[in-house]
């Protein structure tokens, strides 16, 4: 069984064991059949004020699958087939919506929708939108580490002075991405060694970037890799006076990384319509002012700006990196379970 069947099982079985409310699955009565489904591969907690405000907004039942990360939740429609429920699929990165992309299970959106975001931020295909923009960081706590003192690339953090020092999340579907864009990048083998060079520095493994955060500004570890829109909000909750800061790698460093969220319709959805106009709110004013100012992300349509006094998009990431070629999700969680991160 591959990796992303597991990562599909892993999912199907967690709902089956009843580990998400009955409000959260998937329809199955005729009562409400015509509801829409949304899986979606982000925190309840960071969207759901989001989706109900949509909900009332087009005046859809709306109901979300929260039961599984990106990739599972990606999983779990690769094997659900044709059977599957899903109307709507949110997930965290490119990745997960470009490799839906290639199995050809999204369907083409109109061209109403695709005009609202630009084109280094929709599937190539026209299957998938941004819905908002993260930058790759580096989490540092400025009582064990100065801003001149930081590398400028990943590279710098196989330095043995880092060893022990550095936190990572190796099953958040953003670090995969991080990893499949340094695959791309570098190549295979070169992505193994660097893989392996950082493993052999120690580095200290959490299981999300929220603990991470807190560890960094703890002083567990001395920074972390993580996503830019984490640290607004911790800093907002224990005030400025907290040490962790953010450091941003270099542009064209595979460190930094633009990635983004994203939406798309299931081919084998029955409800289009109602998902096309979820799509639609989900790039509208009221929305991208949400993820500007609730989570600290980049609004992806022109107009919007976030009261966070974020770093221009335009000064950060991989500028030639395509989004779409983040989608060998299965190939990158292999490289990951080969040298032991997962």
């Amino acid at each position: 069984m591959s990796v992303l069947s597991c990562s599909a099982a892993l999912a199907v079985g967690l709902v089956a064991c009843g580990s998400s409310d009955s409000a959260d699955e998937p329809a199955t009565d005729t009562e409400s059949a015509s509801a829409l489904v949304v899986y979606s591969g982000r925190d309840e907690d960071l969207i759901d004020p989001l989706i109900e405000q949509i909900g009332e907004e087009v005046d859809t039942a709306i109901e979300v699958d929260y039961s599984g990360n990106t990739n599972a939740q990606a999983a779990k429609i690769l094997e659900e087939g044709s059977a599957s429920p899903a109307d709507v699929f949110i997930g965290q990165d490119a990745g997960a919506l470009g490799a839906l992309d290639e199995a050809g299970t999204l369907a083409p959106l109109p061209d109403d929708i695709l005009a609202l975001v630009p084109e280094q931020y929709r599937g190539a295909d026209g299957t998938w939108v941004a819905t908002s923009a993260r930058a790759r960081v580096l989490a540092y706590n400025s009582d064990l580490a100065t801003e001149e003192g930081l590398p400028d690339g990943i590279d710098g953090l196989l330095d043995p002075r880092w060893s022990g020092q550095i936190g990572y999340a190796p099953t958040n579907a953003s670090f995969q991405a991080f990893v499949t864009a340094l695959r791309v990048q570098r190549g295979e083998d070169a992505a193994r060694q660097w893989l392996e060079a950082f493993l052999a520095n120690d580095p200290v493994a959490f299981e999300g970037n929220g603990p991470l955060m807190v560890a960094v500004n703890d002083g567990q570890v001395a920074a972390g890799l993580t996503n830019h829109y984490y640290w607004y909000p911790f800093i907002d909750e224990h005030g400025d006076d907290a040490p962790v800061r953010l450091h941003y790698f270099e542009p064209g460093d595979p460190g930094a990384l633009v990635n983004v969220a994203g939406a798309g319709i299931v081919a084998t959805s029955d409800n289009a319509t109602a998902a096309e106009d979820f799509l639609r709110a989900m790039l509208s004013v009221n929305a991208q002012t949400y993820f500007a100012n609730e989570t600290a992300e980049y609004p992806v349509i022109a107009g919007v700006v976030s009261e966070y006094d974020l770093p221009p998009l335009d000064e950060l990431g991989v500028s030639d990196m395509n989004l779409g070629q983040l989608s060998s999700l299965e190939e990158t969680q292999a490289l990951l379970t080969e040298v032991g991160m997962i």
